[in-house]
């Protein structure tokens, strides 16, 4: 009996590895695909959309743009075509959300510094006030990577309306004074058809982690 068993022993072993390949592939197949939702106008707080778009229910993409980096160099849709990215809305002198904001930045910026596929896009409320000098002090005093993460300025009106009108991330429309845009602690995540596929709370550790995953799935689509 023995001597049968040892006989057939590495048989034995080779189907005992067959049928875990088999089980482990036929697991895979049948596990669910985690996807991440295309957010639509339609889907978002009427609040934090612009009335003009609060209706539609399809085919939305973050506009066009033309902004000034923290090195005064033009940001375009170009810098950012086929990558994945996450945007906000912030301010260089807030002292309430931002700079938790800005370190939760920070912490996407250092999990995924080797990574090509992803960059990052911090938007200025009161473009005004935060010129191109002082998103560069800024940047050096938080330790921004240039090459991985824009802080943007320029035209008032073109940001509010890519804050309202694409990232659907802010409360208000804005009445032309120098703070009057009550911007969110949203992180925006976007892909590489310009699509808006997340939002988190920026200030919320356990959020930062959910969009890091996001990413991952993002990655795989």
């Amino acid at each position: 009996m023995l001597r049968f068993f040892a006989k057939y022993k590495f048989f034995g072993i080779f189907l005992f590895v067959l049928s875990a390949i088999i089980i482990l592939i036929i697991y895979n197949v049948l596990k669910p695909q985690e996807r991440l939702p295309v957010y639509q106008p339609n889907m978002v707080s009427n609040e934090l959309v612009d009335s003009t778009i609060q209706e539609v229910r399809k085919y939305h993409t973050i506009s066009d743009f033309k902004l000034y980096n923290q090195n005064g160099d033009t940001i375009t849709q170009d810098f950012y075509d086929g990558k994945i990215y996450v945007a906000d809305f912030f301010f260089t002198t807030c002292q309430t959300i931002c700079p938790i904001m800005t370190d939760h930045m920070l912490k996407i910026q250092e999990k995924l510094k080797d990574d090509p596929e992803v960059l990052l896009l911090s938007h200025t409320v009161i473009p005004n006030a935060d010129s191109v000098p002082q998103l560069k002090k800024y940047a050096l005093e938080k330790g921004v990577n240039d090459a991985k993460w824009n802080l943007v300025t320029g035209d008032k009106k073109q940001i509010y309306d890519l804050a309202r009108k694409s990232y659907l991330a802010v409360k208000s429309e804005g009445d032309a004074g120098p703070f009057d845009m009550i911007h969110t602690e949203n992180f925006v995540l976007v892909d590489k058809e310009k699509r808006i596929r997340g939002f988190y709370d920026g200030t919320s550790p356990e959020a930062i982690d959910d969009l890091l995953h996001d990413i991952e799935i993002l990655k795989k689509e």
